[in-house]
């Protein structure tokens, strides 16, 4: 069984990639295969609406025909067994590259059919983590930050067949905070966050990525 895991975050070893880590730590526990890509290190675009993707009879339908550094990636998609995606929220969706990634990997699947239908080959679990400086569920949910997280429930469902998602809230995010501007933020209490909550995001992510092997037996 092969996970493939993608860090959608501009930096290394912070929040958001030690959760895919850590979920993908758990998929190995389980005996999976695992590969971890950041996705800040490729040169790639999002969808460019060109449509090769639908074209009756073309040569790329159902795939995604733009060549760039992504496109080795998205044919190791084509035969993984599961996907563990990351991402922290910026002004209430994922990050640029996780977005562009998503229009890449989801659109190229989407039937236009009546009604609409995967055009992957089967189905995979998928685990969506999402790292953001929200308090809690209830302040999420006030920003609105919920609304793009369900919107990408229901694609990653409707292609891949299952999803669960990860939430890790109230993250640290500077390295010095004394170096700053960030007034609106309490250093003392994201320490306390970071030192007692953190870990049992990581321990969640962990057990989400141990059960993919379980979800792969249910879905496949």
């Amino acid at each position: 069984m092969k996970i493939l895991g993608f860090n959608g975050s501009p930096r290394k070893n912070w929040n958001t990639y030690r959760l895919v880590e850590s979920a993908l730590s758990g998929a190995r526990s389980k005996g999976a295969d695992t590969e971890l890509t950041n996705l800040y290190d490729l040169k790639f675009s999002g969808c460019l609406s060109c449509f090769s993707c639908k074209l009756k009879g073309g040569e790329s339908y159902g795939r995604c025909a733009i060549q760039d550094e992504l496109t080795p990636i998205l044919l190791k998609v084509l035969d993984c067994d599961g996907l563990v995606l990351g991402s922290p929220i910026y002004l209430g969706t994922v990050s640029s590259a996780m977005k562009a990634f998503l229009e890449r990997l989801i659109f190229p699947y989407l039937a236009y059919k009546a009604p609409p239908r995967s055009l992957f080959p089967r189905k995979i679990p998928t685990l969506a983590i999402y790292t953001m400086n929200a308090r809690g569920e209830e302040r999420m949910r006030e920003m609105r930050f919920d609304a793009q997280i369900e919107i990408n429930e229901r694609l990653l469902a409707m292609i891949f067949g299952h999803t669960r998602t990860l939430c890790s809230f109230d993250t640290y995010q500077f390295e010095d905070y004394s170096k700053v501007v960030s007034d609106i933020f309490d250093e003392r209490h994201k320490a306390k966050v970071r030192e007692e909550r953190f870990p049992l995001d990581l321990r969640r992510a962990y057990e989400l990525g141990s059960e993919m092997v379980g979800w792969k037996d249910r879905t496949g």
